[in-house]
């Protein structure tokens, strides 16, 4: 088959097509255009393509041709170099195929429970997204097996390739059956990946396509580093602050489109989500509320604003970071389009902080660092609108039967008239108190000076810690234990498991560090630590509200997930 120019001249089954044309696609990209056909005739493929270009739908789409769902078992397996692009292609993938009854997508990474994982593999799973060494090791296991596979990608190989994979992609191409097609998709093509492609690739067809230069915009970079308030609570402020028209905000998941489209809902901002489980009616009712204005605020994954059509977008906020620069330029160009400037802000941890950089040197453009009002400017921006407010419907409106009203309830009630008018007040900013409770401070500005020693060096905070985290020499685990005066005594807590320890580099600090920040909560509302070889403990109030542990399950720990549970 030669190139195409629209998804339905491929004839692919109507389950197939129907999503694909509710996701938005209808021109194919270059590397749809170039690998899809020899997929679809069943020959191997090896192609090189930017990220960002497309390339999940070009083994996507013929992968599911070929999947028989009434066969229980792996038909497909994507190997991807972390979590994140696992995640994200798992669920593309599952949009694709969502009219197709009876299909399941496993996806498998390591840092979370075994369980959840095992039992979706061994109900069936026709499609396995998944990192090299989770993988490797359910091979092992004989909890995957690969005899009924009909196509393997390897996607983002270069970065497999920096990551240190090389072995363990190439012992994983091992065990794929010779019968199964082979795909293999890289930004670059090193050495080494030839290396791979030539031995696990036989007689494949070569896609390459050139990386294009994006239009500079007029779009201005902004980043946040995430500080001691949380992401939520810089959102809201951002939000209220910013004269923006449209905002577009990205997050990681499609779980997490509905919980934060929620959340400023219930904060008062006109916000609504947009994920891969609406319908067409329901994805046509929101876009058409966003090109009317009753809606302003967009919470999105990658996957679904891939065929976003709405003009007027004038900020782009990442809450959470794209995977790659090439996806970060993607995101920022839906802004600042037809002559019109636009901002673009991203949220960035400490620890994602080098990715800054990169962004930069692929829009060559820079990156300013911004700060997140505080709650004390946020309280003089709340008065000075609610006066201004007030000030202006005093100017153009009639409120004569207002002002009798409000007399003759003062009068009934016998209070003074400026108190009733402050009760008034009092009770219309509830849902947005005009006085911002104070940020919590930093935990070093907090801390005493530790002073030093005799030897001039600094004194350790605690004792306790002075050997490090490795406990003692009988085997038994480090313990964060806190004196008496550390947390308020009064609390009554429970025990939360965590899948980070020690062999992770986990550190009591970490802990508390992550769950503080994530939890917006004080330190000293945070118990014993126990931290143990592949996993920890950790003592948290009782009765945390679910929001509040929904947030910390989500959390990274030395960049690894918590999979925090109830012990």
């Amino acid at each position: 088959m030669s190139e195409f120019t629209t998804f339905s001249a491929l004839e692919l089954p109507e389950p197939i097509l129907r999503a694909i044309l509710e996701m938005g696609f209808e021109t194919p990209t270059p590397i749809q255009q170039r690998a899809i056909p020899p997929l679809l005739a069943g020959k191997n493929v090896l192609g090189e393509a930017q990220t960002g270009t497309g390339k999940t739908a070009a083994f996507g789409l013929p992968a599911l041709v070929n999947i028989d769902v009434t066969v229980k078992g792996a038909q497909l397996l994507v190997v991807a170099p972390t979590r994140e692009l696992a995640i994200q292609v798992a669920e593309s993938i599952e949009q694709m195929g969502k009219f197709m009854r009876g299909l399941t997508v496993a996806t498998v990474y390591g840092g979370s429970a075994y369980g959840p994982q095992i039992k979706t593999l061994k109900d069936g799973a026709q499609i396995v997204v998944g990192t090299p060494g989770r993988l490797m090791d359910l091979i092992r296991k004989k909890h995957l097996n690969l005899s009924k596979l009909k196509m393997s990608v390897l996607d983002e190989a270069d970065e497999m390739l920096n990551m240190g994979f090389v072995e363990d992609i190439e012992w994983i191409m091992e065990q794929i059956p010779a019968t199964a097609q082979r795909t293999l998709f890289s930004a670059t093509m090193p050495p080494q990946i030839r290396k791979i492609a030539q031995k696990f690739l036989s007689d494949s067809v070569q896609v390459q396509i050139e990386k294009t230069q994006e239009h500079k915009a007029n779009i201005t970079q902004k980043a946040w580093k995430v500080t001691v308030i949380n992401k939520n609570t810089a959102l809201e402020r951002i939000l209220e602050t910013t004269d923006y028209n449209l905002a577009l905000i990205f997050v990681r998941t499609r779980q997490d489109t509905i919980t934060l489209a929620e959340h400023l809902q219930n904060k008062g901002f006109k916000a609504a989500g947009l994920n891969g489980d609406m319908n067409q009616a329901q994805r046509e009712t929101t876009v058409a509320q966003l090109k009317a204005g009753t809606v302003r605020v967009l919470v999105a994954t990658d996957v679904v604003a891939r065929g976003l059509d709405v003009s007027g977008i004038s900020h782009v906020i990442n809450y959470d970071l794209p995977n790659d620069a090439e996806s970060y330029v993607h995101r920022i160009g839906r802004t600042g389009r037809a002559g019109r400037s636009g901002e673009a802000i991203l949220f960035a941890r400490p620890r994602e902080m080098h990715l800054l950089r990169r962004y930069e040197r692929e829009t060559k453009g820079t990156i300013e660092m911004m700060e997140v009002p505080t709650a004390r400017e946020m309280t003089a921006h709340r008065l000075e609108a609610c006066q201004n407010r007030l000030a202006e419907l005093v100017e153009k409106q009639d409120l004569s039967t207002m002002r009798e009203l409000v007399e003759q309830m003062a009068g009934e009630a016998k209070v003074d008239m400026v108190d009733m008018a402050a009760a008034l007040l009092f009770e219309q900013q509830q849902t947005r108190p005009l006085f911002v409770r104070d940020d919590p401070k930093p935990r070093r500005e907090a801390r005493e000076p530790r002073g030093r020693d005799e030897r001039g060096a600094p004194k350790s905070r605690n004792p306790r810690f002075d050997k490090g985290d490795r406990g003692d020499r009988k085997g038994r685990p480090a313990v964060a234990a806190r004196g008496p005066k550390s947390r308020d005594m009064n609390i009554e807590f429970e025990t939360y498991r965590l899948s980070v320890g020690k062999d992770h580099g986990a550190r009591p600090g970490d802990i508390v560090g992550a769950i503080a920040n994530e939890g917006n909560m004080d330190s000293r509302m945070i118990g014993n630590i126990k931290l143990h070889g592949e996993h920890s403990f950790v003592e948290l109030p009782k009765g945390l509200p679910a929001g509040i542990v929904e947030k910390l399950q989500r959390a990274r720990i030395r960049q690894q997930p918590s999979g925090m549970t109830k012990v």
